[in-house]
């Protein structure tokens, strides 16, 4: 995947020319003025920096799995319609020629709006549709995005037209071509800011991406890309921008700050290191931070060497919230200097959307709200994910059901065909309802929200044990005469719910009074002991089998089969083939939790 050095050339001015604001005229006075400093003069800037981050696919305030405006328990509102209006405030506010607009990453997956123009109606078709996305950042304004892993979920065929359809780099100075080991993306981006009586102030915008994309999407990027980590190539590009006359330089990171991983050792770079990179790489001003759906409104990192302050800021995901960077410059001796920079949260709940973005995207929404609400097939009882993540619910049963059932026909006339098929899957979300009635694509997509893929893989009774230790690491020791609270009892050490399986096939107890590694009880198969040398075939999603989770095992087990389409699609399809939707075909208690042998429930 070479870079596209026209492109790269065109939108990044890697000419050192810079980019200039079309039209840039002159600052208002009150920006750019000069300000009495003791004893001297000196001409001062203000620079804003707006941000937006793990957008997932959210033009509007809506909720497609719900057929209904979307709420939450603290009342948020989410989608690009509402931050173009906070953009628009911001920049009358600001002037429009002294305000920078970035994302994060996650643009492209994470709504039935996004599967659609990727796979229903794919952007790729020949004559296809410009993506929502595109059409809806464009429109606001975006001056640059770092790509985040979610980019690549759909191939780089998708992700190449994507970014052909919009009118903004997607930067990736982690990107690298896997064969000659440059940039695949373009690396930075710089604007320039006109200052009466002074010369321009040159901002810099480094994108980086997350390592994690040479697992969670192995299929696609293998041999073709590859991804070092964000400290390393932060600490190459950095000083040449710098070179380059970058008076500012904020780095766009599709990457958390926690310092921590979800992949274990699998890799040998952070996933979550965008506080790593303020810490460890000089010439930082600011870092808009993304990928962990988390909200920081400003979090100071002191840099090592330097003992200078970088600020970081991560707006809440789903364009519910806008980070905005007040960059406080004065010019010097010569240069541009940073005297200050301060990060703020504008909430998207506190405005309405912008009719120009609702006018613009009302057809695509429509067409899109009428392919979820086609009816499938009809449920005799409703099934729900209410307590799914401590009990084994039927409705879990459903996506195991579907899983084996799509191996067994791969694999049936092969070598493997004789081995039994167990399936993994996680209870994603914790409002998922699938009600007694009609069914349609929009409830089967509410119950499972990624777009992950089959794969099939070759595991032993022994590490199939190991397996589900590991993923009963999800709930927290609890003595066996402690009063037991649903709402304390998972997410052990911060795990998320969608990093705890089931697994289909075997009766085994949980044993929460236990410590973390002994904890799986009376472990059968077929009414016997689990044999620890037979083998099983897992039926497992993409993102676990590719290490996802850091689940033992399953990464380096032999894969047997995979597929490209989505375990979503398969569930649609498993249904609307049945008619009718009974737990009597899918539904058993496999598992259960017990305190020293005595069930929780």
């Amino acid at each position: 995947m070479p870079l596209n050095r026209r492109k790269f050339l065109k939108k990044s001015a890697v000419t050192g020319a810079g980019v200039a604001l079309a039209g840039a005229a002159a600052a208002p006075a009150a920006q750019a003025a000069e300000r009495k400093k003791p004893g001297r003069h000196a001409k001062r800037y203000s620079l804003t920096v707006m941000g937006t981050t793990d957008l997932h696919g959210h033009v509007f305030n809506w909720d497609y799995f719900k057929d209904a405006e979307y709420a939450d328990a603290k009342g948020n509102a989410m989608g690009l319609a509402r931050v173009s209006t906070l953009v628009n405030q911001i920049r009358q506010e600001k002037g429009r020629r002294n305000t920078l607009l970035l994302d994060a990453g996650d643009t492209i997956q994470g709504t039935p709006l996004t599967y659609y123009f990727a796979k229903v109606d794919p952007i790729t078709a020949k004559g296809g549709p410009v993506h929502p996305m595109a059409q809806a950042m464009n429109a606001i304004g975006y001056d640059a995005a770092a790509l985040g892993n979610h980019e690549f979920n759909y191939g780089i065929e998708t992700l190449r037209k994507f970014e052909d359809q919009c009118r903004f780099p997607l930067l990736g100075a982690n990107a690298l071509d896997a064969k000659t080991l440059k940039p695949a993306f373009p690396p930075y981006f710089i604007k320039k800011f006109q200052v009466p009586g002074a010369p321009p102030v040159r901002v810099a915008v480094l994108g980086l991406t997350n390592p994690g994309i040479a697992i969670w999407d192995k299929a696609y990027v293998q041999g073709k890309l590859t991804f070092p980590g964000l400290e390393e190539q932060a600490a190459k590009w950095v000083p040449k921008l710098r070179s380059m006359g970058a008076d500012v330089v904020v780095v766009s990171a599709h990457s958390g700050s926690s310092g921590t991983s979800s992949y274990g050792d699998q890799l040998p770079y952070v996933e979550n290191s965008a506080a790593l990179v303020a810490q460890q790489v000089p010439g930082i001003d600011a870092i808009l931070v993304g990928h962990a759906h988390v909200e920081i409104p400003e979090l100071k990192v002191t840099n090592t060497a330097t003992g200078r302050t970088v600020v970081l800021s991560e707006p809440l995901c789903y364009a519910e919230r806008l980070s905005v960077f007040d960059v406080e410059l004065v010019f010097d001796k010569g240069r541009w200097t940073v005297e200050s920079v301060a990060a703020s949260l504008r909430d998207a709940k506190t405005v309405a959307d912008d009719p120009k973005i609702t006018r613009l995207l009302k057809d695509e929404h429509a067409l899109v709200v009428e392919y979820v609400n086609q009816v499938v097939g009809t449920a005799t009882a409703t099934l729900t994910t209410v307590d799914a993540r401590y009990k084994d619910a039927p409705i879990i049963d459903l996506i195991t059901k579907v899983q084996e059932d799509v191996v067994k026909a791969a694999l049936a006339g092969t070598a493997y065909a004789s081995l039994p098929v167990i399936a993994q899957a996680s209870p994603f979300s914790r409002t998922s309802e699938i009600p007694a009635g009609k069914v349609t694509i929009r409830d089967l997509s509410g119950l499972y929200v990624y777009d992950n893929t089959l794969v099939a893989k070759l595991l032993t009774g022994a590490q199939v044990r190991a397996y589900l230790e590991y993923s009963a690491e999800y709930f927290v020791q609890t003595a066996a005469d402690a009063v037991v609270d649903t709402e304390k009892l998972t997410n052990a050490n911060g795990r998320p719910d969608y990093n705890y399986d089931y697994v289909s096939g075997f009766s085994y107890d949980i044993d929460v009074a236990q410590a973390a590694g002994s904890r799986i009880k009376n472990l059968t198969y077929n009414g016997a002991a689990l044999d620890d040398a037979q083998q099983f075939v897992l039926a497992v999603n993409n993102y676990r089998a590719n290490g996802g989770g850091a689940f033992p095992h399953v990464a380096s087990a032999t894969e047997v089969w995979s597929e490209s389409t989505e375990i979503r699609t398969r569930i649609a399809e498993w249904v609307t083939a049945k008619g009718v939707l009974d737990p009597a075909d899918f539904a058993s208690v496999d598992w259960k939790l017990t305190r020293n042998g005595t069930p929780v429930f």
